[in-house]
């Protein structure tokens, strides 16, 4: 009769520094911050589309937390006014920074329609589709850093109404840094959240 042992999950930012007095720290060189709980997020600015599709879709992008990663700042509780939903300076670790010094980091877009550095020129079916399987309107897929795993379960009619609300929001000029690959420098902040299990 073969035993099921579960080993031990660990949420990094739940690691007590202290540990073993043998083992080396694996957070020397990390600080804990506090993300922002709630990112505001703006009213729509456009009345291109129907007012309870909009309502909808900011009921929506709310409940998804979207700006909590997508407005500059959020990831480490300091949202900048006017930056909402405009993409983020402060990046995510896509690979284990307790593993790799240099982690790839992925930088979360600019959601706002402008031309330039945002949304502007997807259209409402491209940010469905991004939603609910994580391509993009090039055809690439997005890390699993954005959730589009679970938002691959959304209704239609509330994916249409988060695309609607995006496209209706007052364009912000915003461009975020390059994503970089395991082992290149990021001159920027970045986080990271993970859960991992004992090899032991």
């Amino acid at each position: 009769m073969s035993r099921n042992i579960k080993k031990p999950l660990i949420c990094l930012a739940a690691i007590v520094a202290a540990g073993c007095a043998n083992t080396p720290n694996p957070l020397e060189g990390y600080e804990e911050v506090q993300p922002a709980a709630v990112a505001e997020i703006p009213e729509p600015s456009t009345a291109d589309f129907p007012a309870g599709q909009l309502e909808r879709g900011r009921y929506m992008v709310t409940l998804l937390g979207c700006g909590n990663c997508h407005t500059n700042g959020a990831l480490v509780g300091r949202p900048e006014p006017g930056k909402a939903l405009a993409g983020s300076d402060v990046g995510i670790a896509w690979t284990n920074p307790l593993e790799d010094a240099r982690p790839g980091v992925v930088f979360p877009a600019n959601l706002t329609p402008d031309t330039e550095t945002g949304l502007g020129h997807w259209s409402i079916e491209q940010i469905v589709t991004m939603l609910q399987s994580g391509v993009n309107n090039h055809g690439g897929r997005s890390l699993p850093v954005m959730p589009w795993q679970a938002y691959s379960r959304l209704m239609p009619e509330d994916a249409k109404a988060i695309a609607m609300y995006l496209k209706s929001l007052p364009p912000v000029r915003h461009e975020v840094p390059a994503s970089v690959r395991p082992g290149q420098r990021t001159g920027h902040a970045y986080v990271h959240f993970g859960i991992y299990q004992s090899r032991q």
